[in-house]
């Protein structure tokens, strides 16, 4: 069991953290939520010892061992794929490097003697007769093969050291398992793959990630790092927030009475233990779920956008036609139309190919053969995933900047628009052109709703965003009624979005009427 006690961590005038207590225990898997620099990963950094907090302290079994994903993908260049995975048990490593340097004295003693036999007795101990095999075995499922596994880590691609180094946190059956945005460049295939391996994980596995779809399958507990508080509370990402949603409404109702409150929380908590995950922590999740009363949870303080595309132009029947497409160097020959009520997922292995594709649907290039053509009765509205064009050097004021995008120009009508996009009073009036990444972005989508499309375009529109910002774009979306193409690597917008999946790579290789989870079942088998 993992313990944290009192924890406090400030710096400076910041304050991440105050009175942090919780228990980490066998067989749970918890999912550290929080607003961007809230200190989720600084949180990891606490559990592990890397950082000192200012009060309190973390104390572990001294018989148990925690693991710890790497984020440094060069701090393993100068040893074989094989030994970094190893590594990821520094003692057993240190047992086996002593081991073959006693054997390699030449004038042996009986000391030595002894010593190795304590080295011995330690080493199968801690599993080491088998250890190659099982690091040999996670490679293998991560698809780094056997002609890699002697090579050395700096002649690996990025893509291949970040498996390497997962497979080094998972090595050795840790007792406790810290890991910092897991799912970050691993393809589909192997999350799914992490993802089978976390459920059937025995011990206590600790998670900061951005991904809802892997938190909503792998986690039982979210850890809600909130105003310098951290709540824990049973369930994966998708009952943490419905919860607090529910809460939040409750509270901003004050004459509902308890009992009507406790009742619609009972009432939520069963239709969630009724659809509760298969996974093997379902059953005994659904037992604690039953003794769940309203006094477990403490509602959310962050707030999210208001994300909701309107139109007013009806779509006729013609909607998009694109055939015969063809760029150099990005596709050849790509054809599909659209119908009424699609919203179609694009999929690529280059963002590139994406992107262009999109630019010439929406004329901002040429393509070298084929025909654009869409209905009279389409306004479109794009999002682009590079968006410096918007903001570069861009002196005006936020509510100057939304201006140039909306047919009223009341300071106030704009003003109530950015403040649904979480720009109230005086940030209002910042520049453009000095705003963050997940700023600019909600000031896209603002951009986008005040522009009305009927059908809208997004090219990787959750980046730079947080879970609050990500949730509620996903909402808007769902919620959307004219049509949509979209691409994105957030698994769970791709899923609840798309009722199509088109995949272009150099040729249209996959198009059908399915869900982006059953398009990863065909694709994967």
């Amino acid at each position: 069991m993992l313990q944290v006690n009192n924890v406090s961590l400030q710096y400076g005038s910041k304050k991440l953290f105050e009175d942090v207590n919780l228990k980490f225990t066998k067989g749970n898997c918890y999912g550290i939520i929080g607003a961007n620099g809230a200190g989720k990963s600084t949180f990891l950094k606490v559990l592990s010892g890397e950082i000192e907090p200012n009060k309190g302290d973390v104390t572990m079994d001294k018989t148990e061992r925690m693991s710890v994903l790497q984020q440094n993908q060069n701090a393993f260049d100068n040893v074989t794929v094989l030994r970094a995975v190893m590594l990821g048990h520094k003692r057993l490593v240190d047992i086996m490097d002593e081991k073959d340097a006693l054997y390699a004295k030449e004038d042996f003693s009986e000391a030595d003697g002894v010593r190795a036999s304590e080295l011995e007795s330690e080493f199968a101990e801690l599993g080491g007769w088998d250890a190659e095999y099982g690091a040999q075995t996670l490679l293998n499922a991560l698809d780094i093969t056997e002609e890699y596994h002697n090579m050395m880590m700096h002649d690996l691609d990025a893509k291949q050291k970040v498996k390497v180094l997962l497979a080094q946190a998972l090595f050795g059956n840790p007792d406790v398992l810290l890991l910092d945005e897991p799912t970050n460049n691993l393809d589909i295939k192997t999350v799914r793959w992490l993802e089978n391996y976390l459920l059937d994980f025995e011990n206590t596995i600790i998670i900061v990630s951005h991904n809802r779809h892997f938190l909503n399958k792998v986690c039982t507990h979210i850890c809600d790092v909130d105003y310098g508080k951290i709540n824990m509370m049973l369930g994966n990402y998708d009952f943490w927030y419905e919860t607090s949603q529910l809460l939040a409404r409750q509270q901003r109702d004050q004459n509902k009475k308890n009992e009507q409150r406790a009742k619609e929380l009972q009432e939520f908590i069963a239709r969630f233990a009724a659809n509760a995950s298969k996974s093997r922590q379902a059953t005994s999740r659904k037992k604690e779920l039953e003794k769940l009363t309203i006094a477990d949870f403490k509602p959310s303080l962050r707030k999210y956008p208001f994300i909701d595309f309107k139109f007013e132009k009806e779509i006729g029947n013609d909607i998009l036609m694109v055939e015969g497409l063809t760029k150099k160097g990005y596709f050849e020959n790509i054809s599909f139309t659209v119908q009424k009520d699609e919203k179609i997922g694009i999929v690529s292995d280059k963002s590139t190919t994406v992107s262009m594709l999109y630019d010439i649907l929406v004329g901002k290039a040429q393509p070298d053969s084929g025909t654009v053509k869409w209905g009279k009765t389409i306004s479109f509205s794009y999002f682009p995933e590079n968006n410096n064009e918007y903001f570069q050097g861009c002196e005006y004021s936020l509510v100057d900047w939304l201006s140039q995008f909306s047919k009223d120009h009341y300071e106030e009508y704009l003003r109530g628009w950015l403040g649904r996009m979480l720009f109230s009073g005086e940030e209002a009036l910042k520049q453009a052109k000095v705003l963050s990444g997940g700023e600019k972005v909600r000031c896209m989508l603002a951009k986008m709703m005040l522009e009305g499309g009927n059908f809208l375009i997004f090219d990787e529109p959750t980046n730079h965003l947080d879970l609050e910002s990500i949730t509620a774009l996903n909402n808007g979306m769902k919620s959307f009624k004219g049509c949509m193409l979209f691409t994105s690597h957030d698994q769970e917008l791709m899923n609840t979005v798309a009722n199509r999946i088109i995949e272009i790579n150099g040729v249209k290789t996959f198009d059908k009427t399915v869900s982006y989870d059953e398009y990863i079942d065909i694709v994967t088998q």
